[in-house]
């Protein structure tokens, strides 16, 4: 494993965990994983994908995968996104963690640039902004503007100048993630890191990254109860 230095100069090894979430992606899922597989990172990574109760043929897909770097759980109930990536959390033997859509909305590339300013040194928590106007494409007016106000509010109450509040590439180290006592079990659980995290006072690094949304018509799951929820969740962790 590559070596990263902390703040003394000691090197210590640096293993990335990509965290999937998948319920009926049979459309997207194996160009996903494959498309993580062929990318060149700076350190060791292994991908660990939990099928949420799949109903489509998602699991079939899942158990062509032969690669040593790639662990592969299934929930025989859909439980949630949130849950599913606790469970990853919970198999995961890396340093670092960072959860991955198996929509391809993001661009698998874009991890490695997010863990430079991890390997040099500079800092522990690294988010993937997605930027208005620059390598994005956001299908819905209102989920882009969704975004920014929730990402807005959380900034307000926890003092913090975010740009990208639900942005799915979060990387933060393991033990960070597990001391977290999240709860979670839907979207909240984005919501609910993110939070937590800044009420601890860690404010991540920013890296831009690409990104393509899709519609409910492609299979888009979240909602506007979603949004509301999270408004909530912002709240209660920060009165707490």
């Amino acid at each position: 494993m590559p070596l990263l230095g902390d703040d003394d100069g000691r090197p210590v090894p640096v293993k990335l965990s990509i965290l999937m979430a998948a319920y009926n992606e049979e459309r997207t899922i194996m160009k996903v994983v494959h498309g993580i597989l062929q990318c060149r990172f700076p350190c060791e990574v292994e991908l660990i994908v939990v099928d949420d109760g799949s109903r489509d043929a998602t699991p079939d897909l899942l158990k062509e995968i032969d690669d040593p770097r790639v662990i592969v759980h299934r929930h025989t109930k859909n439980s949630g996104k949130g849950a599913s990536l606790l469970t990853a959390a919970s198999l995961a033997t890396g340093t670092h963690i960072i959860p991955f859509d198996a929509d391809m909305e993001y661009a698998p590339e874009d991890i490695a640039e997010m863990l430079v300013p991890v390997i040099k040194g500079r800092c522990d928590v690294v988010y993937g902004v997605r930027l208005f106007g620059c390598n994005t494409v956001y299908q819905s007016y209102r989920y882009a503007i969704g975004n920014k106000v929730m990402t807005h509010f959380a900034n307000v109450i926890y003092n913090s100048y975010l740009s990208d509040m639900h942005t799915c590439l979060k990387l933060i180290p393991l033990p960070m993630f597990r001391s977290l006592n999240l709860t979670e079990t839907g979207f909240g659980l984005d919501t609910q890191v993110t939070a937590m995290i800044l009420l601890s006072g860690v404010r991540p690094f920013e890296v831009p990254v690409s990104y393509y949304s899709r519609s409910h018509e492609e299979g888009k799951k979240i909602n506007w109860r979603d949004a509301v929820k999270c408004l909530w969740i912002l709240v209660r962790v920060r009165i707490a």
